[in-house]
């Protein structure tokens, strides 16, 4: 088969479309024909080394996919050669073939192209997993989103409001809050030219977010606490502003706030299934539902990946970037 190959860690030209060995299923693995895979900022920094795959785990990158079932690893029951599936990956979305362990596995949702399921996995995962499982948004709740116009944002908004809670959003630019404000987000803060402490108090009457769910790390960490309302809670999934910052810890006492950081690549396997049979007993019926969709802003060849991952860094993009095979 084909994949996405690193040779050596750099920039976007280091992704080489190369052909490798088929995998073969292990115990509890299903082997799947990849149709689409979809681009995250995982993927970005394991191109630039500074990311590896955890130990067992395909060295090609790509942390979802899409596609069919072609083979059944030893002990696994519930699928069948056939199968019209999306995944939650350790690696090699990036391929022609992939084996994924069956518990990570999910039905292509009802109304939705195989194609474009392939951007479902791991937003809905991580969403799901921080917002509601971890952070307990309830109804009536606000949640403050940073990113909204990203894959991780555009799923959290429309996820939000389909629970009943109220939704702020950060994002660069009048064309992705407004792109926020179609999916449903109630308060769009420019990042660029706001301060969203301060814009975030006004529109709450001073109350603050219930729940933050930020992407960014140290740079925001003291504004994420003070943005926090009483008995709030933040969930740090992203580090894009840096990894080390200092953290006001009388501000969190008097809030009786809490702050959570999760990641979910290196998770074990039971974990990482029962966050996917979550995900299928809530998410899944608002997708069939046409309550919540996938956002695709393009999709390329896989042999492509290059320019998809000089399209993520850019930043212009608003939801996901997928990749599609041949098989698609």
């Amino acid at each position: 088969m084909y994949a996405i190959t690193i040779p050596e860690p750099g920039g976007p030209e280091a992704l080489v479309w190369a052909e490798v060995p088929d995998p073969v299923p292990g115990e509890g693995e299903v082997l799947v024909e990849v149709v689409s895979s979809a681009v995250n900022r995982a993927d970005v920094l394991q191109r630039q080394g500074f990311y590896n795959p955890p130990p067992g785990a395909s060295p090609y990158p790509g942390l979802e996919c899409a596609g069919r079932v072609v083979a059944l690893g030893p002990g696994v029951t519930g699928w069948s050669v056939g199968d019209e599936v999306c995944g939650l990956l350790a690696g090699g979305g990036y391929a022609e073939k992939v084996a994924v362990p069956s518990g990570q596995l999910l039905p292509v949702p009802e109304g939705v192209d195989l194609t474009v399921a392939a951007a479902l996995p791991e937003v809905t995962a991580t969403v799901w997993s921080n917002v509601f499982m971890v952070a307990h948004l309830r109804p009536g709740e606000t949640l403050l989103i940073h990113g909204g116009s990203s894959g991780i944002g555009t799923m959290a908004i429309q996820l939000a409001k389909a629970v009943g809670a109220r939704v702020a959003v950060t994002a660069g630019g009048p064309e992705k809050l407004a792109r926020c404000k179609e999916l449903g987000a109630d308060i769009l803060i420019d990042y660029r030219e706001q301060d969203f402490v301060e814009e975030l108090r006004q529109a709450t009457d001073g109350a603050g977010a219930d729940v933050i769910l930020d992407i960014v790390g140290a740079k925001y960490l003291d504004r994420n606490v003070r943005a926090l309302a009483v008995n709030g809670r933040l969930a740090i999934i992203g580090l894009q502003g840096g990894a080390k910052g200092e953290l006001n810890l009388n501000a969190l006492l008097t809030k009786r706030a809490a702050v959570t950081a999760t990641s979910l690549r290196s998770r074990p396997l039971a974990e990482k299934a029962a966050i996917i049979a979550a995900v299928r007993e809530h998410v899944w019926p608002l997708i069939a539902d046409g309550v919540v969709r996938p956002i695709v802003d393009r999709t390329l060849p896989m042999a492509e990946a290059a320019e998809a991952h000089r399209v993520l860094e850019s930043s212009t993009h608003i939801g996901k970037v997928i990749l599609r095979t041949s098989a698609a």
